[in-house]
């Protein structure tokens, strides 16, 4: 089978976005991005103010879960539809996270992808962004990891973006696990 989707998981400031854009630009054919960040950028402001509490917590509720449902249900019709995806995903829940996906992305080719950044290089960049609540990239550093199981890892502590690509493109066009 060839692989159509990429999910790509790691915490907040881990480099996943930089990652996604290389990933287009390396990989042979076009890929569609998809991120949890503009599925949260789509959301009513009402829902978005819910989110993170000023310690930088995430705290989901009842209608982010309905609508990360459809949206995930879409990801996966896109991919089914015949486009290859790259996922840019925080599986705040772990392993369970990981389960909801491969719930909808059953009978597809997967390849999952863990972004690791240690937690202070994480926080340091998420200060440098200015658009995330402090203390949001050091809580979610290793959570998101917690059982969830991975065809390949990188690290964009002392990895730039390219080279993580790179990796990851490697995996995809060999087929390799």
């Amino acid at each position: 089978m060839v692989t159509r989707v990429i999910v790509l998981n790691g915490g907040s400031s881990s480099g996943k976005s930089g990652i996604v854009r290389c990933l287009q630009a390396v990989l042979p054919d076009p890929w569609l991005a998809f991120a949890i960040d503009a599925l949260v950028d789509s959301m009513p402001a009402s829902l978005q103010a819910s989110l993170v509490a000023p310690d930088g917590a995430v705290n989901v509720g009842p209608e982010f879960r309905r609508l990360e449902t459809a949206w995930r249900e879409g990801v996966a019709a896109t991919a089914r539809a015949g486009a290859p995806v790259i996922v840019d995903d925080v599986f705040l829940g772990g392993g369970e996270s990981q389960d909801a996906w491969r719930k909808v992305l059953a009978g597809l080719d997967v390849l999952w992808v863990g972004v690791r950044c240690e937690a202070a290089v994480a926080a340091g960049r998420e200060i440098a962004r200015g658009d995330r609540v402090r203390g949001m990239a050091e809580q979610q550093a290793e959570l998101v990891h917690r059982d969830v199981e991975y065809d390949v890892e990188v690290d964009t502590t002392r990895m730039e973006s390219l080279e993580c690509a790179r990796v990851i493109a490697g995996a995809v066009v060999s087929g390799s696990r």
